[in-house]
């Protein structure tokens, strides 16, 4: 009934869950207030004190049942430590939401700060816990001033892996094989880094790329703004992440 955050991850398969549980309400909260599913394919729950609509399978709107197939693909390869991005696109395209995730054995340090001031400290509870908040409550309200979608949108899904452990015939449930040739916006799009959440054994990162003029009323404070590039860009690379 609640996304709880646990007082110690003391395991990788603490931290694992955490991450599943994250990445199923910050999908769950795009596509809620995008509109891309009718109220009846959600289901209520608390993130803390934060109220948030939850992703579930409805038989009448088959495209809720398909959407979580695919997150139960995602929680396989996530199990495995296989995967590395996970977009989710709303065609033409329009909107790309970029999850990136990275493995550690002993645990990422902060990196909130400056670059040149790099923190020492390792994760608490208390750090992941603020992250996972501030990171949904930074969706809600960008989903909230964007300029409405098409009417005609299609969402889809794409996993990239981390060639190095992958084994070259793997592939998650609900998903198939396909050559990533990047994806090309018709206006100038824009790359907004959202937010990230460490854990002592993970990290997830959210990017947004949309095409500037919808970002009109956005207020630039709330997000720290990308790089922008130029028309008929490649989505994806913002320049900003060498690992990239």
């Amino acid at each position: 009934s609640a996304v709880v955050f646990p007082k110690k991850i003391a395991t990788e398969q603490q931290s694992l869950m955490l991450v599943k549980r994250l990445l199923a309400v910050a999908v769950s909260c795009i596509t809620y207030l995008r509109g891309i599913f009718p109220e009846s394919a959600y289901g209520t729950r608390y993130m803390d004190d934060v109220c948030v609509k939850i992703l579930r399978e409805d038989k009448n709107c088959p495209g809720s049942t398909q959407l979580v197939k695919w997150m139960l693909g995602c929680y396989d390869a996530l199990q495995k430590k296989y995967r590395n991005n996970y977009w989710l696109c709303l065609q033409t395209v329009t909107e790309c939401y970029h999850f990136k995730f990275k493995y550690t054995h002993s645990g990422p340090l902060l990196d909130f700060g400056s670059k040149d001031k790099k923190s020492d400290s390792t994760i608490s509870c208390a750090d992941t816990k603020k992250a996972s908040i501030l990171l949904i409550r930074k969706i809600f309200v960008l989903m909230q001033n964007l300029s409405p979608l098409p009417n005609d949108v299609c969402l889809t899904m794409k996993l990239l892996y981390y060639d190095e452990v992958t084994p070259p015939d793997y592939q998650p449930p609900g998903f198939k094989e396909a050559k990533y040739g990047g994806m090309i916006f018709n206006e100038e799009p824009m790359y907004l880094n959202v937010g990230e959440v460490p854990t002592p054994f993970h990290m997830l990162k959210l990017k947004i790329t949309t095409e500037k003029q919808r970002m009109e009323n956005v207020d630039k404070n709330i997000l720290k703004q990308g790089e922008t590039a130029g028309p008929l860009q490649v989505c994806g690379v913002s320049g900003d992440d060498p690992e990239e």
